[in-house]
């Protein structure tokens, strides 16, 4: 008989506790509408899950600026690439490499 009585208080406890928690979830979405956070979210959700990499994070990875003319930016990548094939990670070759195709396609695309 006690165990049938626990088991109820633990069945109802669990329905409470799971009810509590879905409300809370609804309550932080409803919040995070309101304040922008979740529209946010979702796009840096999409930037991560993209597999492409902005001009920023390109020019970031170089370390050029939007107006560096296109020699140096070659010198750059030309310097970095190859320190890290001596004594880096494929890795970061592949970032150093991904980040000069970046700057070359917007370059092609932008004249």
């Amino acid at each position: 008989m006690a165990g049938k009585i626990i088991a109820n208080l633990l069945v109802l406890g669990g329905g409470a506790l799971v009810k509590a928690v879905a409300q809370a979830y609804k309550q932080a979405i409803v919040n995070a509408n309101k304040s922008g956070v979740a529209h946010e979210t979702v796009q840096n959700l999409a930037h991560k899950t993209s597999k492409s990499m902005t001009l920023h994070e390109a020019r970031m990875i170089l370390g050029v600026a939007e107006n560096t003319p296109w020699e140096e930016v070659l010198q750059k990548y030309d310097k970095m690439f190859q320190k890290n094939a001596e004594m880096g990670t494929f890795y970061l070759q592949s970032k150093v490499h991904r980040a000069k195709e970046c700057l070359e396609a917007a370059k092609r695309a932008g004249g």
